[in-house]
């Protein structure tokens, strides 16, 4: 949602990216409680995910409004953040069938497989921390992403255990998120009202349609729109390079000034 009312409404980045959060999580409490309902939830990887997710999503919101309150403008950090987040998705929706097949091959003696089934709590932890950055700075990455680690982590799990699991560990981290982007005003109520009156219906209509159009055809369509959407969006940013560097500069500061206030 966040890419059409950046490049469609020309709503402001931070905006789109709060409002899109709080609605993300509405909109997907119902599918808690049916996985819940039906067993399909793998509440120990949710609490994995998510004692890397939360604390990640709390310290990049700090960072947020520290740059905020110094007058740093970090719409174009959100923009570029959302551009690579969609062409990571585009990628991952293409290729997701043959990842599903190498994952249910025997790599019995690949060094990597051996190395994730050792490691697979922590590589969990890591990912959520990576997942709570990027869908907090780009409200992208909950759904796709989440979904295709949890697939190379976790290769022995039904499907609809791998969606259950990703939407129960999404809702709360797209909670905190948008409550954070709203603690510093970076959400737009009329819009989010706006977007849940019209978007649960046209969510069934997508769901209808969906299901009578092939799936060679409409997974390349998806995969293409957000390529496309991806690439516009980093393109449209001359000078993306100079804000990531003033950008590192800020949250190294920033992030020096914590610790040494934790240390006295």
């Amino acid at each position: 949602m966040t890419p059409i009312l950046v490049l469609g409404f020309g709503i402001s980045p931070a905006i789109a990216v709060g409002t899109d959060l709080l609605y993300a999580a509405l909109t997907k409490c119902s599918g808690i409680f049916f996985h819940h309902k039906n067993h399909t939830i793998d509440w120990k990887v949710v609490l994995l995910l998510g004692s890397g997710s939360i604390p990640s999503s709390l310290i990049t919101i700090s960072i947020l409004e520290h740059l905020k309150k110094t007058g740093f403008n970090y719409d174009d950090i959100i923009i570029l953040t959302l551009g690579v987040m969609l062409i990571l998705t585009s990628i991952i929706i293409l290729i997701k069938n043959r990842l599903i097949s190498f994952i249910h091959a025997n790599h019995d003696d690949s060094y990597f497989v051996n190395f994730v089934r050792r490691y697979r709590p922590q590589i969990t932890i890591l990912c959520g921390c990576l997942l709570g950055c990027v869908v907090t700075l780009s409200s992208v990455g909950a759904g796709a992403i989440g979904s295709a680690i949890l697939f190379l982590l976790y290769p022995h799990k039904k499907p609809i255990s791998i969606v259950g699991t990703d939407i129960a560990h999404a809702v709360p981290l797209t909670a905190i998120a948008g409550l954070g982007h709203l603690h510093f005003g970076s959400v737009d109520f009329n819009l989010l009202f706006g977007l849940l009156v019209g978007g649960i219906p046209a969510i069934y209509l997508g769901s209808i349609i969906g299901k009578k159009l092939p799936d060679k055809v409409l997974r390349p369509l998806i995969a293409l729109l957000l390529l496309a959407m991806g690439v516009k969006l980093i393109l449209s940013q001359a000078y993306f390079m100079g804000q990531i560097n003033m950008f590192l500069h800020q949250t190294m500061q920033y992030l020096s000034a914590l610790w040494l206030s934790l240390q006295q």
